[in-house]
């Protein structure tokens, strides 16, 4: 059963990583180990974590895991399957808006959980950003944000620029040897976020499109990142089920900065302000409100700020 496992595994990776060459190294590999007897008796949670961590060895890559499904998932094998549960999962969740809060002093938070896609859980984002619109300052905070959609990643950090003119990010499609450019909306739901500053709550475990939201905007100079050096995931990844019960996430592209000429693959993304990860709001939350005392002129924002601070 396990050789059946990893073939399929294996056909999967080579036909679809983004890295045609490291898939080949990884597969050689594994082929020889899977000859040598070295994967019998694994059950698949045994051998997901056998198979990840041999990946990695070649790859480099976090995106790339062999792992069993959750269990909402199982009955679902093909795309539009996998599409519809993903899409009620995102529903069930809040679309990854997890806190929506006007702190004392004025100082908007967002707690971001993942990265909902444009198309889905736009008019959630619009009503977030419509509840902090009229704050002096804002953090949001991505430490426990796990990924998401890239178009979802452009759909947040495009409320924080004045029109469609900000080229944010590019994506290179293996399957299609294309580049995709993603450019900052030129009309968004409700107002935009401009001229005041944004605070990003960074951890190591920040990932893939919550590390994108980190990475667009801080190579802007839109916003300061208060924390630590996220996970170091940039690589766009597809998921196929193997059986029910077992799957294999592939990166199928990857991230261009258009300002950096690079992304945060294996690096993270590194603070403006670097602290421990449970640090980081206070930290954060202080840069804000000595922000609001500097700017505000309302005497009871002020006193607001004034106490907090205290």
């Amino acid at each position: 059963m396990s050789a059946h496992l990893v073939e399929k595994a294996l056909e999967l990776l080579c036909g679809n990583y983004i890295f045609a060459d490291r898939a080949q190294a990884a597969a050689e590999g594994i082929r020889r180990r899977l000859a040598a007897g070295e994967y019998d008796g694994l059950d698949e949670e045994a051998l997901g974590e056998r198979l990840t961590a041999e990946l990695f060895e070649v790859c480099q890559d976090k995106h790339l895991r062999v792992r069993t499904r959750a269990e909402d998932e199982r009955e679902a094998l093909t795309k539009p399957e996998l599409e519809a549960v993903w899409r009620e999962q995102q529903r069930l969740s809040g679309y990854g808006i997890a806190r929506v809060e006007r702190l004392d002093g004025n100082v908007g938070l967002l707690d971001l959980r993942f990265v909902t896609s444009a198309d889905v859980g736009g008019r959630a984002i619009a009503a977030a950003m419509d509840l902090v619109s009229q704050t002096h300052a804002l953090i949001i905070d991505l430490r426990r944000n796990r990924g998401g959609a890239p178009d979802g990643a452009v759909f947040w950090t495009s409320y924080f620029f004045p029109d469609g003119e900000t080229h944010l990010n590019d994506i290179y499609e293996g399957a299609t040897g294309q580049t995709r450019q993603f450019w900052s909306h030129a009309w968004l739901p409700g107002e935009r976020y401009l001229d005041r500053p944004v605070y990003l709550l960074t951890s190591e475990a920040t990932f893939s499109g919550g590390e994108e939201i980190c990475y667009n905007l801080q190579a802007q100079g839109r916003a300061v990142l208060v924390g630590e050096t996220t996970k170091g995931g940039a690589h766009p990844t597809d998921r196929f089920p193997i059986t029910p019960t077992f799957e294999i996430t592939v990166p199928v592209a990857r991230s261009v900065n258009p300002v950096t000429g690079g992304n945060w693959e294996g690096t993270g993304v590194k603070p403006d302000v670097a602290v421990a990860a449970q640090e980081a709001f206070d930290v954060a939350y202080r840069l804000a409100l000595q922000h609001v005392l500097a700017s505000a002129t309302a005497p009871t924002i002020l006193a607001e700020a004034r106490s907090a601070l205290a």
